[in-house]
C-alpha cells in the first residue's frame, strides 16, 4: 500500500495494523480518511486468516482529533449530510466486522476520534491520551454514534455527564469509567500484546463469539441463550473445532486455518 495513503494497512498475517495517516492534520476525519477506513474494513472482511486488527494513528500528537473542520467549512449542508452518512457507514463496518478490532489510542482522542474508537471491540490508551466528546461546545452533537455507543458501554448517567458537559478526561479516568480496557506507556505494544491473546483463538470462533455478544446484548435472557446456541451451531461443522480438540488431546498448539 502507498505509504502516503490517508489510511494504511500493515499486513502481519493473522493481524493487521490499520493506521490513520494524516498526522499533519492530527488524523482528522476528512472524506479521504473515512473512505480509507471503509476500504480497510471491506478488505478485512474478505481475509480468511485474519483475526485481529489494531487501529492506530500516525504521529505523536493524536490518534484522531475528530472531524476535519477545515474541510467541513467547505461543504454545503447537503454535502455535510452525505459525509456524515458515509462516516456512519464506515464506523458501522468496523463495528460489525467479523474480525476483532483493537483501538490503540494516544494524544488527542476527541469527538469523532473517540466515536471511532468506540466502534472497536477493545481499546488500549496511552497514558498521555486526552479524551472527550466536545461537540456540544461547538454547537453540534456527537453525530457518529457517540450518543448511542457510549451509554451502552459505560451506562447512561456517566455517558450523559461526558456528552452534555463536553469535558475532556484522562486515560486514567477512561480506564476507571470503562471507556478503555487497558492503559500503557506504549499503547501500540500493549495493543499487540492484547492481539496476541486474541489470535490464540480460532478465526471462526472469534467471529461467532463476537456476534453472540453483540447481537445478543439487547435480547432478553431466553432469546439471548437461543442466539448463543445458533452462533455455536455455526462452529460445530468446522475443521478448526476438530483441530482444537485434537491439539488439546495431543498437548500441542492448535493450527487454525479459518475453516
Amino acid at each position: 500500500m502507498d505509504p502516503s495513503s490517508p489510511v494504511t494497512i500493515e499486513d502481519h498475517g493473522e493481524r493487521w495494523v490499520v493506521r490513520l495517516n494524516r498526522p499533519e492534520r492530527r488524523n482528522a476525519l476528512g472524506r479521504a480518511v473515512v473512505q480509507g477506513l471503509l476500504d480497510a474494513a471491506d478488505q478485512a472482511q474478505r481475509s480468511r486468516s485474519l483475526r485481529a486488527i489494531i487501529l492506530s494513528g500516525a504521529g505523536e500528537h493524536a490518534f484522531c482529533a475528530g472531524a476535519d473542520l477545515k474541510e467541513r467549512q467547505t461543504l454545503s449542508p447537503d454535502e455535510v449530510r452525505v459525509f456524515v452518512g458515509q462516516m456512519n457507514a464506515a464506523f458501522r463496518a468496523i463495528e460489525t466486522s467479523p474480525k476483532v478490532w483493537i483501538a490503540a489510542i494516544h494524544g488527542a482522542v476527541l469527538g469523532g476520534g473517540l466515536e471511532l474508537s468506540l466502534c472497536a471491540d477493545l481499546r488500549v490508551a496511552q497514558t498521555n491520551a486526552i479524551i472527550g466528546l466536545p461537540e456540544v461546545r461547538l454547537g453540534i452533537l456527537p453525530g457518529a454514534g457517540g450518543t448511542q455507543r457510549l451509554p451502552r458501554l459505560i451506562g447512561i448517567a456517566r455517558a450523559k455527564e461526558l456528552i452534555l458537559t463536553g469535558m475532556r478526561f484522562s486515560a486514567a479516568d477512561a480506564l476507571r469509567l470503562g471507556v478503555v480496557n487497558r492503559v500503557a506507556d506504549d499503547h501500540e505494544a500493549a495493543a499487540h500484546a492484547l492481539a496476541d491473546e486474541v489470535c490464540r483463538g480460532a478465526p471462526i470462533s472469534l467471529t461467532q463469539a463476537k456476534r453472540a455478544v453483540d447481537l445478543g446484548y439487547d435480547l432478553d435472557l431466553e432469546a439471548g441463550l437461543a442466539w448463543e446456541r445458533a452462533c455455536y451451531e455455526m462452529i460445530i461443522p468446522t475443521k478448526d473445532r476438530l483441530e482444537g480438540l485434537a491439539a488439546f488431546a495431543e498437548k500441542r498448539t492448535p493450527v487454525y486455518i479459518g475453516e
